[in-house]
């Protein structure tokens, strides 16, 4: 059972989450050509074991080789580390969370974000006004 992509990732586990998100599936060999830096061969098969035994990851045979995907998409799997750190710094206050984000002197919102965030919030307005 999956624990949620928020639980606690190496750095490697998060880069090879990150292949694994942008290519779809990839074999074992495939994740150590694509890893910076990478470590040995039975190091990336390991890493891949424990990211499946964590719910992150399943795989499946092909030919000789083991392919590995991830469980959940991408935009899943960030909401779930999203939530999850909301709900742990900020005691689930979305207002608290994003105040922290904009108050961040060196986050700087491009006029196309600001536009955007806007619309995000008025529709979230319109939600709320449809609810009562």
């Amino acid at each position: 059972m999956s624990r949620g992509f928020g639980s606690q990732l190496s750095r490697r586990e998060r880069q090879i989450m990150e292949i694994l998100f942008r290519r779809g599936e990839a074999s074992v060999a495939e994740v150590l050509d694509a890893l910076p830096d990478p470590p040995s061969y039975s190091a990336v098969r390991g890493l891949l074991r424990i990211l499946e035994e964590k719910g992150h990851l399943s795989h499946a045979q092909q030919g000789t080789r083991y392919v590995y995907r991830p469980v959940q998409s991408r935009k899943t799997a960030a909401k779930a580390a999203l939530t999850q750190v909301v709900q742990t710094f900020f005691g689930g206050s979305v207002e608290q969370t994003v105040a922290t984000l904009l108050s961040d002197a060196e986050m700087r919102l491009s006029d196309e974000e600001i536009a955007r965030l806007t619309a995000l919030i008025d529709d979230a307005k319109e939600r709320s006004s449809d609810d009562v």
